[in-house]
């Protein structure tokens, strides 16, 4: 993967140095240019999945809004690509290839502890 360079210290925090989607343990890793670290589980990447059909559309609510329960498939990752410089597309063993993650809601949304516990 190949990020844009960022150029101010604001712009390191959403920029990304690695990405890495782990089919084996069902996860998402990413380094950020600021030295932080995000980890996704697969499933808590597909329930923030951002798509029209995931999230609605035109004042319509999304699937997701509906709070269904996942199908193995829907929570299985299994591969992504690069967007331009700003975004990821998840693969699912369902099909489903839609949602194109930006980094910086990744970043916005990181579960990790430290980050969870940050004012927003």
């Amino acid at each position: 993967m190949t990020p844009a360079q960022p150029s101010s210290p604001s712009d390191r925090r959403n920029t990304p140095t690695a990405l890495r989607i782990l089919r084996e343990q069902q996860r998402l890793e990413i380094d950020w240019a600021d030295g932080h670290q995000t980890r996704f589980a697969a499933e808590a990447l597909r329930w923030l999945c951002p798509c029209a059909y995931c999230r609605g559309e035109a004042g319509l609510p999304g699937w997701l809004d509906a709070n269904p329960k996942l199908t193995r498939d829907q929570t299985t990752l299994t591969g992504g690509e690069m967007i331009g410089g700003y975004a990821l597309c998840a693969f699912w063993a369902d099909g489903h290839r839609t949602g194109y993650f930006s980094f910086t809601l990744l970043r916005d949304r990181c579960p990790c502890e430290r980050c969870l516990s940050a004012p927003r």
